[in-house]
């Protein structure tokens, strides 16, 4: 059955429509991620609605083809303005931008735009290997599975967010909560309605994505004034395309890179930032002129290049074969199949195969498309770069209110979008991470639905999650996965410690 899917994927893709929306939504993201501040998820949120148009796979694959472009095009204000367009770019400000001063602009870019090429190709593969074999594995999951794995969700990404691992926890129960809003699906009664018919469907789920990840960066935009522009450089003169010996010689580089950002993406609750500092590392680690980086050193950009695009694709393994999203970028990806009636989880690779092969193929093409596109419109980028932030911030709000909008035609919606802005900017004022609050919001229904399928199978009996195995090793994790989010494991650490002789670590260094 899934050698069946997979061609029908192949198949799907290739159809001029979405080949099309490919490199259209490869185009997009590359000047979304080269407007520094802006980002990936903010981008998908807001294109969204713009989906629903569409085939599910055409829509999915506008989607993840902009997620992908959107990594590559924060190196652009990286390697330009000093400022990374993406959280995944920092790492290539370091030797990019003295790159670029030293009159290499376009060498320091086609570096970028190669290895981005090797790590999103690589990880296209280990998608299209290891997703199915995860989804062959999960066929024999049952509700009592199912809750675990959506217990598992939440508490790994609470608990591995940036930041206070409390404060990640914390956020995506008030996702749960938010997710509990409108009719029981097993009783019909209302839950937290407040006696508003406009909420007795539910949260709109892109509506709250639209405004948590767009009005919050609209505000920060409007509010800090423009970029400094000291140092800038303002064109691209010299070649990108790489050589044939210059590719050859960042190839080892560059896989080893790709498969660090695989590994890093498949862990739920890290990103392409995480695997780009830890690829540079490696990089200058093995590499015999340590002191050359820092310097515009040629490896120095090609490391966490290729391993933030090859994050994409480890995020989407688990996002696609367990239904839990690795990133808050996958789990936007999550949402935009849910504007389309599907239902993420387990069984996402048999009951909509279709799609979501369509999906892993899309990925694979979108790599290429980018690698052809970014030689072609790179330059282009340049003047996006150069838009004020002042500028910016009121369109997002704009397209923002649009979106909203647009999806139920309800003035209700479009207030509510707002809502969700100023408490998305709340959050971040208080440092509560919002990813958390996202996978709480999608994995809700799945883990409402399953849990009172499991208590009528078990009639009530709780102990029926320690029956299954499977349930109660991952439920054993995920309690794991808290307690270490607590401060009794920070003290039983020194206690134990202190009972070695070990020296006390710093107060500050387990935050840094």
């Amino acid at each position: 059955m899934n050698d069946t899917f997979l061609w029908i994927g192949l198949t799907n893709v290739v159809q001029p429509i979405n080949i099309f929306v490919i490199v259209l939504g490869t185009l997009i993201g590359m000047f979304v991620g080269a407007m520094p501040g802006l980002s990936a998820t903010m981008a998908i949120a807001l294109l969204l609605p713009l989906t629903f148009q569409f085939e599910p796979a055409t829509g999915l694959a506008l989607l993840a083809s902009l997620y992908l472009s959107a990594m590559y095009g924060g190196s652009i204000a990286a390697i330009l303005l000093r400022t990374p367009g993406t959280p995944a770019a920092a790492a290539t400000v370091i030797d990019g931008y003295p790159m670029a001063q030293a009159g290499k602009a376009g060498k320091a870019l086609g570096f970028s735009l190669s290895a981005s090429l090797v790590g999103g190709v690589l990880s296209s593969i280990v998608l299209l290997t290891v997703a199915p074999l995860l989804g062959q594995l999960v066929l024999n999951f049952g509700p009592v599975e199912i809750f675990a794995i959506a217990v598992l969700g939440i508490t790994i990404i609470g608990s591995l967010s940036q930041g206070s691992a409390l404060l990640g926890l914390l956020s995506g129960a008030i996702g749960l909560l938010i997710a509990m809003i409108g009719m029981d699906p097993t009783t019909g009664t209302p839950r937290f309605t407040f006696g508003n018919l406009n909420l007795f469907g539910g949260v709109e789920f892109t509506v709250a994505l639209i405004g948590l990840f767009s009005i919050p960066q609209a505000i920060r935009l409007m509010t800090r004034g423009n970029t400094d522009v000291s140092g800038r450089i303002s064109s691209v003169r010299d070649r990108m395309l790489p050589s044939a010996r210059d590719f050859l010689a960042m190839l080892p580089n560059s896989l080893r890179s790709a498969v660090i950002g695989v590994f890093t993406g498949l862990i739920p609750g890290t990103g392409g930032d995480t695997a780009s500092w830890f690829a540079y590392n490696e990089a200058k680690r093995f590499s015999r002129n340590k002191a050359e980086f820092g310097k515009g050193y040629a490896p120095g950009i090609v490391a966490p290049e290729a391993a933030n695009n090859a994050v994409v694709g480890g995020a989407l393994i688990p996002t696609i074969s367990l239904g839990i999203p690795g990133s808050s970028s996958t789990a936007v990806l999550m949402g935009g199949l849910m504007v389309h009636g599907i239902l993420p989880g387990p069984t996402l690779m048999t009951d909509y195969g279709d799609v979501t092969y369509t999906l892993l193929w899309a990925v694979l093409f979108a790599n290429v498309a980018l690698f052809a596109v970014g030689l072609l419109f790179t330059r282009a980028c340049v003047s996006v770069t150069k838009i004020p932030n002042r500028v910016v911030g009121p369109v997002i709000v704009v397209l923002s209110i649009i979106g909203a909008y647009a999806l139920n035609n309800s003035i209700f919606e479009i207030w509510l979008m707002l809502g969700f802005g100023l408490f998305g900017y709340v959050l971040d004022a208080c440092r509560i991470p919002t990813p958390p609050l996202v996978i709480g919001l999608i994995l809700g229904s799945v883990l409402d639905t399953s849990l009172e399928q499991s208590l009528l199978i078990g009639r009530g009996d709780w102990t029926i999650f320690l029956q299954s195995p499977i349930a109660a090793v991952l439920l054993t994790i995920a309690a794991l996965s808290v307690l270490q989010a607590t401060p009794f494991f920070g003290w039983l650490g020194r206690a134990i410690r202190r009972s070695r002789g070990l020296p006390e670590m710093e107060k500050d260094a387990g935050n840094t």
